[in-house]
């Protein structure tokens, strides 16, 4: 079912192949200053891992990977959800140390998304993940990635402004950050997503923190797997969107769980069954660094710099007859 919303006044703010230089100016702009603001190198990534490895994100638990068998190897694969524990295996593989990481292109396909203006079946971003301290395990070292993160942001719109001074978006550089259970208190009344675009409306830039557990209603503000990030200490980077007129997440975020915070995560979830996965498995025993990590929307990003409506203007996908007629009748190509 179409959720389409169409801005009113909204006009394309690119024709086709302006798009497409647009497009490539921000992805190349911001990849290059990302590396060097968190100390990045760029590796490749799988598209599919296998079942049994435990890899694959579970996102809510709910999502059903795109599978497919391999008869040469005698096993199902699953295509990614996202690298979240692949990236954390490589960085000790592939033999990183404390204050280096490594970030790569993400492409994946979520068939049981709901679609919308901001959604797709195809999830286009990059991963990135670092090696850190055990000191470092703290909300101060994630609000100060996080600056790192939004000043790559909004260095690479200011220069995309100079290239295409059609471009008419700001972005405020100030990051507001606040937990969850903070925000159940201030807006009680209010859905998880209505909080996040009231708060974002106020303060246009904010960094959402402590996403997994459950809050005093009992329900957790959104959900996350139970096997990377650690609840406590992890976040969602979201701009206020002025074109939508709604909170906008661009990355999700956060220090990720160590022995004692996936065991206890496991059991909240009811997720025991995981601990005999080799990933798992590996990080109860301490055999992995401990890491800071997250995946950045592509196309989420593009659409912000350029005041896209819709996902669709930058990002070839598929979509159901509703949408495709409706944007067509307000005058939104679909790549």
């Amino acid at each position: 079912m179409s959720k389409l919303f169409i801005p009113e006044n909204y006009t394309p703010p690119f024709d086709v192949y302006k798009t497409q230089k647009a497009i490539s100016f921000i992805k190349k702009t911001f990849q290059e200053r990302l590396a060097a603001a968190l100390n990045l190198k760029r590796v490749s990534a799988p598209l599919f891992v296998t079942e049994s490895s435990g890899l694959n994100d579970n996102l809510n638990g709910t999502e059903r990977p795109v599978s497919f068998d391999i008869p040469d190897v005698g096993e199902s694969a699953e295509v990614v959800h996202s690298l979240a524990k692949w990236k954390r295996l490589a960085l000790k593989e592939y033999h990183f140390y404390v204050g280096n990481g490594l970030y790569t292109d993400m492409n994946a396909i979520r068939r049981d998304e709901e679609l919308d203006n901001i959604h797709s079946i195809y999830v286009d971003q990059w991963d990135w993940e670092k090696v850190i301290t055990e000191k470092e395990r703290t909300l101060d070292y994630l609000k100060e990635t996080v600056q790192k993160i939004v000043n790559v942001i909004c260095d690479t719109n200011d220069l995309f402004r100079v290239d295409f001074p059609e471009a008419g978006v700001t972005l405020k550089r100030e990051v507001s950050a606040i937990t969850t259970s903070q925000l159940e208190e201030m807006y009680p009344s209010l859905t998880p997503k209505e909080r996040e675009d009231a708060y974002l409306r106020e303060h246009k830039t904010a960094l959402i923190m402590q996403i997994g557990g459950k809050l005093k209603s009992g329900k957790p503000h959104d959900g996350r797997a139970p096997d990377y990030d650690d609840w406590e200490l992890n976040g969602d980077i979201m701009f206020y969107n002025e074109v939508l007129g709604r909170a906008f997440e661009i990355s999700s975020m956060g220090i990720r769980v160590d022995a004692a915070s996936l065991d206890r995560q496991l059991r909240e979830r009811g997720c025991d069954d995981r601990r005999t996965l080799p990933f798992h498995s590996m990080l109860l025993r301490g055999e992995l660094p401990l890491t800071v990590g997250g995946g950045i929307g592509q196309s989420r990003l593009c659409m912000l710099m350029m005041g896209s409506a819709h996902i669709g203007e930058v990002q070839s996908s598929v979509w159901d007859a509703a949408t495709k007629e409706g944007c067509a009748a307000a005058g939104i190509r679909l790549l």
